[in-house]
Formats: C-alpha cells, sequence, structure tokens
C-alpha cells in the first residue's frame, strides 16, 4: 500500500510563501523545536519532498523565517518613521513604539531571529537584520547632527536604548506586566532616554 503522503501534489502556487506561512504559525502556537519540513508538508497539501525545493534542510527553513522577520521589523520600523515626519522625539517615540510592539507580537520570532543571527555561517540573517539597525543607528545619527543628543560613539547610545527596549518587551512576554502597560513604559523610556542624553551646557 503506497504511502499517501506521496501521492500529494509536488506543485502547490507559490509553495515556498506557504510553507514560510505555516512555519510562522508553528512557532507562534508550538516554537522552533517543533518545526518540521515533514510535519508542514503534510499540513499545506504537498508531497514530504516537495520542501527540500526550496529549503535544503529544516535550519535553511528557520533562516528563511529569520530573515521574513528581519524584513519585517524594517517595514514596521519604516512606517513608524515616516508617520512620525522630521521631529526627531517624535520620530524616537515612534520607532520604539513600533520595536516594542513588534517584539511582544512576535517573542517567538524575535528569539528565533536573533539566534539565528548569531549563528556561524548566517550570512544572509546577518544582511537581513542589517537594514532595521540601520535604520535605528540613522536616528541616533540625526540626534547628534540635530544637538538633541550629545556626542559619543552612537552605536553606544543606541545599545542603550536597544537594552531598554528588550527589557520592556521581555516583562511583557513574561507576563511580568500587562501589555496594556507597552506603550506607558515606551513613553516613560524615551523620556529617560532623551533627557539623559541631552548635550551638557
Amino acid at each position: 500500500m503506497s504511502d499517501p503522503n506521496e501521492e500529494r501534489p509536488y506543485h502547490h502556487g507559490n509553495l515556498r510563501a506557504v510553507l514560510l506561512d505555516a512555519a510562522d504559525r508553528c512557532l507562534r502556537e508550538r516554537g522552533a523545536d517543533q518545526l518540521s519540513l515533514r510535519d508542514l508538508a503534510r499540513e499545506v497539501g504537498v508531497s514530504h519532498a516537495a520542501p527540500r525545493r526550496h529549503f535544503s534542510d529544516r535550519q535553511a527553513l528557520l533562516d528563511a523565517l529569520a530573515e521574513s522577520g528581519f524584513a519585517q521589523l524594517d517595514t514596521a520600523l519604516r512606517t513608524a518613521l515616516a508617520g512620525a515626519g522630521e521631529d526627531f522625539p517624535a520620530r524616537v517615540r515612534g520607532a520604539t513604539t513600533a520595536y516594542t510592539r513588534f517584539a511582544t507580537e512576535n517573542a517567538a520570532l524575535l528569539e528565533l531571529m536573533y539566534s539565528s543571527k548569531h549563528r556561524p555561517g548566517a550570512t544572509r540573517v546577518i544582511e537581513a537584520a542589517e537594514a532595521p539597525f540601520g535604520l535605528m543607528a540613522d536616528l541616533i545619527e540625526q540626534g547628534q547632527d540635530e544637538g538633541a543628543l550629545r556626542a559619543g560613539d552612537p552605536e553606544r547610545i543606541g545599545l542603550v536604548l536597544f537594552a531598554t527596549l528588550q527589557g520592556i518587551a521581555s516583562i511583557i512576554n513574561g507576563n511580568f506586566v500587562g501589555p496594556d502597560m507597552l506603550d506607558a513604559l515606551v513613553e516613560t523610556a524615551v523620556e529617560q532616554f532623551l533627557s539623559g542624553n541631552r548635550p551638557v551646557e
């Protein structure tokens, strides 16, 4: 008796996108450890060999998810910055709120994004991360150029802000405080960041 999985069609329209959508759902519901190419093939209704046309192995699928995550984060930050206009404090509020919302709404994906980024050989993931991190670096430099932030290493200043946002996301994701606290916590963090990094007169 033949394996019913073998009888499923190889093609499924845009199979790569369909598999990534299914993998994202699995990641949210069950975590990265439960992701399997064979299970995803079964879920979307193709042969178990079909996903290998797009992902050579499970790690390739995880890397593709991470790349997609950084692209989504980049879009969220760009949208927030565009909506904030040119006012520097408004741009900081917009970007930090967008980042923290992404981090709390996509907790498992964000964890995968950062763990994949630091995996040896993950060149494409590292390249995908450059766009959103570049936006944040440009934002710090804008503040310094306008005199809203003191001079100094923009990367170090940005890292302190990033660590603060990660901390807020962590306590929300860990259920230490409710998600309804997000906007107020980010607003306080932004106020402290702007006042604490103001140039000394």
